[in-house]
């Protein structure tokens, strides 16, 4: 298990060096002058050397390079031209928003897809599986500005059930504690604004959770099919154990390994997807302030912005190791990331042990 988690370090921080070489070469390729937009528009051409000398712009690429590996390991993201701020402060104030509408998509995306793919699997080639699959298909083919629209039209302007935009309503305000409004509501030990919080985080989670669920729900259907043919669920069946015991104790478990690859995969596409659903539902965080930066010709909020997704990306890979050593004890002895549901008689008597 250590051999496996040390793998998994070191390609996480080849990872991560592959991502600074391709953000470093998006400030060499990338239009704009770096000088001049640090500057200002109206700078002279003695400011605009001075700003690129501090810059260090005046020196070769692989002084540029070596200069810029050392800032990002102080966490220097650079200064934001629009704010006129550190690039990481600025991302530090708007990610908690993001991360806040990302976990309840994420919730959503699990309560709704696993149920969904599991009921589909055990139905599997009846009218209630064909159903199921053409629900999420129809979910994740549905263009997520157009649906966001749609479900404001519907329960917010015509029904009006739920917000239309923002994170808060007028005139209400908490807190700022973790940054995640609904959190800072309850550490406020204000229930009201909770509720409004929750409230307008609904349609925007809903939004960004659907186009995942059908990606998730199809992966939990194919290696449910795949657990519930092999042959230690046979013998479970065999011994008299329940169906439902059957299904989520030996089923579900072994199906759920391949699954939470995907799972930690989709964390960093929904952090990346936020940046049309913050705009659609008017809220703040890391996806808007991404669509100020690109309008701004902000090349360093850019550039941030893109490594802290990618810093996303990593880290839920490694939580993802971590999540399927505990489903499944033989990545313990093998020391082998799972690419498949457990199945055979390997499998039975692992789960004969727990």
């Amino acid at each position: 298990m250590a051999r496996f988690l040390l793998r998994r370090l070191v390609t996480s921080v080849v990872v991560l060096f592959g991502l600074a070489v391709v953000t470093f070469l998006m400030t060499q390729v990338l239009p704009g002058d770096p000088a001049r937009a640090a500057a200002g528009r109206n700078a002279t051409a003695e400011q605009v050397r001075a700003a690129a000398e501090r810059l260090g712009l005046d020196r070769s690429p692989w002084d540029q390079f070596l200069g810029y590996l050392g800032r990002l390991l102080h966490g220097d993201l650079g200064t934001s031209v629009f704010t006129q701020r550190p690039v990481l402060d600025d991302i530090g104030k708007a990610l908690p928003s993001s991360v806040e509408l990302v976990l309840a998509a994420m919730l959503i995306n699990v309560a709704v897809a696993v149920p969904l793919g599991v009921y589909a699997a055990y139905r599997r080639g009846r009218a209630a599986d064909v159903a199921a699959r053409l629900t999420v298909l129809l979910g994740a083919a549905v263009p997520v500005f157009w649906l966001g629209l749609m479900l404001q039209l519907v329960f917010a302007d015509r029904l009006g059930l739920l917000p239309l935009t923002g994170q808060l309503g007028f005139g209400r305000e908490v807190p700022s504690i973790t940054g995640l409004t609904s959190v800072d509501a309850l550490l406020a030990g204000d229930p009201a604004a909770f509720g409004d919080a929750v409230a307008h985080l609904v349609l925007p989670a809903v939004t960004l959770a659907a186009s995942f669920v059908a990606v998730v729900a199809r992966t939990v259907r194919s290696s449910m099919i795949t657990v519930l043919d092999a042959d230690f669920v046979t013998l479970a069946r065999a011994t008299g154990a329940s169906e439902r015991r059957v299904v989520i104790r030996h089923g579900l478990r072994n199906a759920l390994v391949p699954v939470s690859t995907i799972l930690g995969m989709q964390l960093g596409w929904m952090l990346g997807s936020t940046v049309l659903i913050e705009s659609v539902f008017g809220r703040t965080g890391i996806g808007a302030y991404a669509v100020n930066a690109v309008l701004q010709n902000d090349l360093y909020a850019v550039i941030g912005t893109v490594l802290v997704i990618g810093v996303v990306f990593v880290l839920a890979n490694l939580a993802v190791d971590l999540v399927q050593l505990w489903l499944n004890p033989r990545l313990r002895h093998t020391g082998r990331r799972a690419q498949a549901p457990a199945a055979g008689p390997a499998a039975a008597v692992t789960e004969g042990a727990s």
